[in-house]
């Protein structure tokens, strides 16, 4: 596990929250150092290492959100810690440590037409995921490597077959500008945007029952921006929300404001029997396993929706991700980095 600690110190100690270039001339240089593979950087930023012609990849992400204060040290570099059994800093669940763990599977395997990914922009929406299925990265199947630990009970690694998307959104209401003295309801656009919030916590959002349970979508109001001054009422007032959707679900469609998508990241649901059962006979091989549904978003979304199936499989436990205590279970990353390598070399996957 010394090894496998030394690259993720390395990348945690590596900034990636506002340029996360660095990380992956690192992710690059290490790959084309340990592999035989073909490795490249795209104009994104991903990171991709190839053999053959790829059907089965093994894929993460490194950029991350900006690092808590208790994160960095006194010049503001991201800080790594390894204590009881956890390592400690930003990114160790999500997703560096997940990440050194596929490489390190990657490099060991001898597993023929695969691949290795590490996109950049997920935190922005998955940018770096639109970017590669663009461009023709498009395996038929993939393991994210996203947090799935614990999920069914204590010390598991599950595999989540289905997770919900999330959609960010901006709502304007447009109205009237005048004075408060003389201002009239109906063209209060501050009005109008409460009567879209107050349908909006009425709403009866879509449900989906997937194999491994029930999805369940939601839209939250986040934040309201309009005018600030107090005798006047503005022309304008916008909501933000954050909407979770369900695979085959309908998407939210407001009635009294106008409605501007800022960013998506897809629903996704695994219809591929093979590597299903490839995956949780992979993780049951050292530990508990089940098939579990995920509340939150991946790039497996945006690969799902460009026809790869996937799961996903990772280290991070629920809660970690983005605290400002963010850690991950050492045990959790030594059976992730075995779980990829079976997959890798699992023929059921590449034939």
């Amino acid at each position: 596990m010394e090894e496998l600690e030394d690259l993720t110190r390395e990348l945690v100690e590596t900034p990636s929250y506002d340029d996360e270039g660095r990380c992956g001339d690192l992710i690059e240089s290490w790959l084309e150092q340990e592999t035989d593979a073909e490795v490249e950087q795209d104009g994104a930023g991903n990171v991709f290492a190839r053999r053959g012609s790829p059907r089965f990849a093994v894929v993460g992400h490194h950029d991350t959100v900006p690092p808590a204060d208790a994160q960095v040290d006194d010049a503001g570099d991201p800080t790594f810690d390894s204590h009881d059994g956890r390592w400690y800093g930003r990114g160790t669940a999500d997703m560096k440590a997940a990440l050194a763990a596929a490489m390190h599977a990657f490099r060991d395997s001898d597993g023929d037409d695969v691949a290795f990914a590490a996109f950049a922009g997920e935190e922005r929406g998955g940018e770096g995921a639109m970017h590669a299925v663009e461009n023709g990265f498009v395996p038929d199947r993939a393991v994210v490597v996203e947090g799935s630990a614990g999920y069914s009970e204590t010390g598991s690694v599950d595999v989540a077959v289905a997770h919900r998307g999330r959609r960010k959104l901006r709502m304007h209401a447009r109205g009237r500008a005048t004075h408060a003295a003389v201002a009239e309801d109906d063209d209060n656009a501050v009005y109008r945007a409460f009567d879209e919030e107050e349908r909006i916590r009425s709403h009866e959002h879509p449900t989906y029952e997937a194999s491994a349970g029930v999805l369940r979508g939601s839209v939250t109001v986040t934040g309201v921006e309009a005018g600030g001054r107090s005798n006047v009422v503005p022309d304008r007032c916008s909501l933000l929300a954050d909407e979770r959707t369900v695979p085959d679900g309908e998407t939210y469609e407001p009635e009294h404001v106008s409605l501007e998508e800022v960013e998506e990241m897809p629903p996704m649901e695994c219809d591929d029997p093979t590597l299903v059962d490839a995956a949780v006979d992979a993780a049951r091989e050292d530990g508990p396993a089940e098939r579990v549904v995920k509340p939150h978003a991946t790039d497996a979304g945006h690969l799902d929706r460009a026809g790869v199936e996937c799961v996903v499989v990772g280290p991070a436990e629920k809660g970690e991700a983005h605290s400002d205590d963010e850690s991950v279970s050492v045990e959790a990353v030594r059976r992730c980095r075995g779980i990829y390598r079976k997959l890798l070399e699992d023929d059921r996957l590449v034939s």
